[in-house]
């Protein structure tokens, strides 16, 4: 699976494209897209363009958002908003299903604490996609959000497996839901609600 990660600002957006296969992760690129200033609906449309030639070269299969909560500064966390909104709808107009995670998700699943550091990100980042140096902040952030992902559809896959052996609201043999199987857990490999 191809995954595009991308971490939405109004003055630059970083991205991060990955192939992952089972535990294997493969980087593919990544960069940061510098919105120049001018009027806002100016960058908006710039940021929007730029996503959607960075969605169509990528060829992902899947695209990753990071969510984004109300900052000290209610005007930045709007604006913030906004950018995010250009960001998703360009990728929602190249065909791409739009999944997103919050920072502490995203922190949590790289570094393993929720409060992490910028540089520990980079530092994380680069192990886990075995680069040869420390990518720039946006995109070690996005390729984070790529990385997340990963992880999580892994988690969500085993937890599928599991599902048809389970007690637990797979009776009939179906395979459950991403929504039936939130809160769920495995142990000794059946699913117990």
């Amino acid at each position: 699976m191809r995954i595009l990660g991308i971490d939405p600002g109004l003055n630059t957006t970083g991205y991060g494209v990955i192939d992952a296969q089972g535990q294997r992760l493969g980087y593919q690129a990544s960069g940061a897209i510098r919105i120049p200033k001018g009027t806002l609906p100016a960058r908006l449309k710039t940021l929007f363009e730029s996503v959607s030639q960075v969605a169509r070269e990528a060829q992902a299969d899947v695209a990753v958002v990071e969510i984004v909560f109300v900052n000290v500064n209610p005007q930045s966390t709007l604006l913030l908003g906004q950018a995010r909104g250009a960001v998703i709808s360009a990728l929602v107009s190249q065909g791409l299903p739009v999944v997103e995670y919050t920072a502490l998700q995203l922190k949590k699943s790289i570094v393993g604490y929720g409060r992490a550091s910028k540089s520990q990100m980079q530092e994380m980042v680069a192990r886990l996609l075995a680069l040869p140096g420390q990518p720039g902040a946006d995109a070690a952030d996005a390729l984070g959000l790529a990385i997340c992902h990963a992880h999580a559809q892994r988690g969500l896959a085993v937890l599928q497996q599991a599902a048809p052996q389970s007690t637990a609201g797979a009776g009939n043999g179906r395979t459950l839901s991403a929504a039936q199987l939130r809160g769920m857990r495995v142990r000794g490999g059946r699913l117990m609600g």
